[in-house]
């Protein structure tokens, strides 16, 4: 625990000491210059933005739905009491389903965690939520179609501009 706080005031110090110049060590710095005024805003700016939101939050939710994957094999791997049937299995089957389970099947594309049974069928488990898979197809969706229009709306100023 001490080594993570020493670490930590390591990292601080040297931020600090490499924020400033090297020649300002110890005495206070010019002040900074001010900025030019701001151009024109960029063309398809809003659409850039919507690009970005939804591509993030695609990111997020099929992050989200790896680790739901992650935590499902960890725990049907897990021996011990009370680990047959497996615990995934368990969620959102009834008990005469869940006792038959032999195997299971695990993919992180699409994330999903399959629970196969001794009759050569299987069902899904319920340790996966249902909407990752098409909130993440939408809202990657989302921000290819943002791009493309924000790269269309840049286009058509390029064009406004050059005539």
């Amino acid at each position: 625990m001490s080594v993570l706080l020493l670490l930590l005031a390591v990292a601080v110090v040297t931020a600090v000491v490499l924020g400033r110049n090297a020649d300002t060590l110890g005495r206070r710095p010019y002040p900074a210059p001010r900025p030019a005024a701001p151009g024109p805003p960029r063309a398809g700016a809003p659409w850039r933005a919507v690009a970005g939101v939804a591509g993030a939050g695609a990111v997020l939710l099929y992050a989200w739905g790896a680790l739901c994957v992650g935590f499902a094999v960890m725990g049907a791997e897990d021996g011990g009491t009370g680990s047959s049937p497996m615990g995934p299995c368990r969620t959102g089957a009834s008990q005469e389903l869940s006792e038959r389970v032999i195997d299971y099947d695990a993919s992180l594309l699409p994330l999903r965690f399959r629970c196969e049974t001794t009759d050569g069928g299987g069902y899904d488990s319920a340790d996966i939520p249902g909407y990752a898979n098409p909130g993440a197809a939408v809202l990657a969706l989302t921000a290819v179609a943002g791009a493309v229009a924000a790269r269309r709306a840049a286009g058509r100023q390029a064009r406004a501009a050059a005539r």
